[in-house]
């Protein structure tokens, strides 16, 4: 009769077990990966495959028995290391968001809101149209590749030692939040300085010529001016794209 032990059970498991439950957490909370389109048992089934696959890269993980106390620190700390990876994307996708957002209210679109079932809120036509901009970026520029890059060296950078704690205080999610604004406002600045601009000639129009009525040409002027400003800087948004989720990278490649 054949016959295992805990210890030989622990030593097959655990190579697998703990960048399993990262992966899937990462894919749990990332944008694109998360969506309601992508069936759930498909989400599980390729977070294996991804760990499977990545047991030549990965380094020497610890033997940690599945019953015993430690395991749920573990447990605690792989599923909130790959959720906080897959909340950095979210603010990449939400910086875009808000960028189109500040855009919409300069433009005069700010009453064009809808309700948006994915984040069960209201959203505004050219923010919900700068994150579908996002997800295309994300899918055209491999930034699924660039997350299971980022995964596969946070165990490096924080090794499955059943502190969850210490790894989050390392991550610094806080200041991540704080460039939020920061790279919305620098996405969204060319086209807000044309409708700036627009708004002023508008104002120097409604000087010279009071019998104007201002407000019917305004809007069209700021909406046309607005619409062509978004047209022009939408090659040049591939950029920031970038060098968000090199920051997010950076994050999780750091020691």
């Amino acid at each position: 009769m054949i016959t295992f032990t805990e210890a030989q059970l622990v030593a097959w498991v655990s190579p697998i077990l703990w960048p399993f439950l990262r992966v899937l957490a990462l894919f749990t909370a990332a944008p694109v990966l998360s969506s309601r389109v992508f069936p759930i048992r498909a989400r599980i089934g390729l977070a294996f495959l991804v760990a499977f696959a990545a047991q030549a890269s990965l380094p020497p993980q610890p033997l940690i028995s599945i019953t015993g106390p430690d395991a749920f620190g573990a447990v605690v700390q792989q599923v909130g290391v790959g959720l906080a990876i897959g909340f950095t994307v979210r603010l990449v996708f939400a910086a875009f968001e808000l960028a189109g957002q500040v855009v919409g209210f300069q433009m005069g679109l700010g009453f064009a809101a809808f309700f948006d079932p994915a984040s069960s809120a209201q959203s505004s036509a050219m923010g919900r149209f700068y994150a579908a901009l996002a997800s295309l970026l994300f899918v055209v520029l491999n930034g699924h590749l660039m997350l299971i890059m980022a995964v596969m060296h946070s165990f490096e950078a924080f090794p499955v030692d059943q502190n969850f704690l210490q790894a989050l205080s390392r991550i610094k999610l806080h200041e991540l939040g704080a460039n939020l604004f920061a790279s919305a406002f620098w996405i969204s600045l060319p086209v807000v300085a044309m409708l700036m601009f627009a708004n002023l000639a508008l104002g120097i129009v409604s000087r010279v010529a009071p019998q104007m009525n201002i407000y019917a040409v305004g809007f069209p002027v700021t909406l046309a001016v607005g619409l062509v400003g978004v047209a022009a800087t939408l090659p040049m948004l591939e950029q920031p794209f970038s060098s968000l989720m090199e920051q997010m990278m950076q994050v999780f490649a750091r020691r």
